[in-house]
């Protein structure tokens, strides 16, 4: 940054030095306009876009479903947030934090709602008793991975991912401290996963579930461009193996497209034939 910037005694919001996300970025909470969420006939409606975090969700329902668990069919709709639809009357009565993903459980008599990425996670696990150990001792080390990707999450993307791809300018010093940060994040991973085929242990995991679309897709190259080589991701070899096989995953390969607009991708999903029809096209 400018050696010449002085932050002022006290903070004031400039709209203009947002850059691309200026239209969407504010430090107030609540909605801007009204807007009513649509509801489907499942069981379960998330309301997200494929960022990583909104990845997390619909891969877990994909495996739930994989594993046979008709319970867990689901509606996900399509929640635009560089158009500020997270801003809306409905979806904000659902997180008020106005962030993707957000769920509503209508399984029951009084539909509910959970937000939060990791938070879905862990209710969907415990509803319908996967991808979670029941053991206190194997629980504790995938609620312990489960957090530590939770509190990872913002160095790499708000961080690093920031002023890697998106800042309007390149500045040395955030990249630096931020890149440090994600390679330091890509060795813990990478270590854990040379002592275990998952994070947690031996079984794929929600915590696996929760860090594969951030740091496993990072190491792959799927994330932001260029940045597999300047983080020189092939350098870790435990942590490209578990990526490479959470990849090849049918349910994953199915998550991953949802609540994504582009060829090859599902802007809404309805049913299993909605995916069906874009991975045979």
């Amino acid at each position: 940054m400018s050696a010449t910037y002085t932050p002022p005694r006290v903070w004031t919001w400039d709209k203009e030095s947002g850059g691309q996300f200026a239209n969407i970025n504010r430090p107030v909470s609540g909605a801007t306009h009204d807007n009513e969420l649509p509801r489907g006939e499942h069981p379960f409606q998330l309301y997200s876009m494929g960022t990583p975090n909104g990845q997390k969700v619909s891969i877990l329902f994909e495996e739930l479903l994989a594993a046979g668990i008709a319970g867990a069919e689901y509606d996900a709709w399509l929640i635009q947030i560089g158009e500020g639809d997270q801003f809306g009357s409905g979806f904000v009565s659902i997180n008020p934090n106005s962030k993707i993903p957000a769920l509503l459980d209508c399984s029951g008599e009084t539909p509910f709602r959970v937000f939060e990425s990791g938070a879905i996670l862990l209710h969907l696990a415990e509803k319908f008793g996967r991808f979670l150990p029941t053991g206190s001792a194997a629980r504790a080390e995938c609620l312990s991975w489960l957090m530590w990707q939770m509190g990872s999450a913002p160095m790499i993307g708000g961080g690093f991912g920031h002023f890697f791809a998106y800042a309007p300018e390149k500045f040395e010093y955030p990249i630096n401290r931020f890149a440090m940060e994600a390679k330091r994040l890509l060795d813990v991973a990478d270590k854990r996963l040379a002592e275990s085929a998952y994070l947690a242990g031996d079984d794929y995991t929600v915590a696996d579930i929760a860090a594969w679309p951030w740091i496993g897709r990072l190491a792959l190259g799927q994330t932001y461009v260029g940045a597999d080589e300047f983080l020189d991701t092939a350098s870790y070899e435990h942590l490209n193996r578990w990526a490479r096989t959470i990849a090849d995953r049918p349910a994953v390969q199915r998550g991953v497209i949802v609540n994504r607009k582009g060829d090859g991708l599902l802007p809404e999903r309805h049913s299993a034939a909605d995916i069906d029809a874009v991975l045979r096209a």
